[in-house]
């Protein structure tokens, strides 16, 4: 029969598990495309690995293509690799303004580009490179994402934005509650099971 204090134990050592599973769940999102002047961007570039356990060499290169006039190709410009977990700037333009902000696994493989100007205002390409060791067989998978990115001088309120944070705190204290209620309740009914047995040895 369970006692009380084991069964709080169980039930946080769920919850536990719940949230280390949902820690590890890769979504692919867009970036933003509105940077402000002056400010930090983050490129966001997100490519989920279907198998997750299958080893895989991974080499990201990001590239930019300035905005130009009409009728005039811009020609792209290769700024950042990384591989290996190393990081390297082709662009020396961008050694002290472009920093790795991808994950551990490199599913997530943005960057952060500070201090922006209207000249970073154009269209980033981010290249990646997957080559999967399946014995003898190495097939190599590539992705291209494109990011068209605008400065403006001051950042807009986006309500949109503002009441999904409003609705995200307001699903949060509700889960809290609901979460709160249902620990009280296992509680009580564990506790009156083991009061059950006491009133029947009288």
């Amino acid at each position: 029969m369970l006692t009380p204090h084991r069964g709080q134990l169980q039930a946080l050592a769920l919850l536990f598990s719940v949230v280390h599973l949902s820690s590890s769940v890769c979504v692919d999102v867009p970036s933003d495309t509105e940077a402000v002047l002056g400010k930090t961007m983050r490129l966001t570039c997100i490519s989920c690995m279907k198998r997750e356990e299958v080893k895989a060499r991974t080499r990201v290169d990001w590239y930019f293509r300035p905005n130009m006039e009409e009728n005039v190709q811009p020609e792209k410009i290769h700024i950042y690799t990384f591989e290996e977990s190393r990081g390297l700037h082709m662009d020396i333009s961008y050694k002290y303004r472009l920093v790795w902000n991808g994950s551990q696994d490199l599913q997530d493989v943005s960057v952060l580009l500070h201090n922006i100007t209207y000249n970073d205002s154009g269209v980033y390409e981010c290249r990646i490179l997957r080559e999967f060791e399946f014995g003898f067989y190495t097939p190599s998978f590539p992705t291209i994402k494109n990011i068209t990115l605008k400065v403006i001088a001051k950042a807009t309120e986006d309500p949109t934005a503002i009441y999904s944070e409003i609705m995200m705190y307001v699903l949060l204290v509700f889960l809290t509650f609901w979460l709160l209620v249902e620990m009280v309740y296992c509680y009580r009914k564990i506790s009156k099971s083991d009061e059950q047995p006491q009133d029947t040895a009288y």
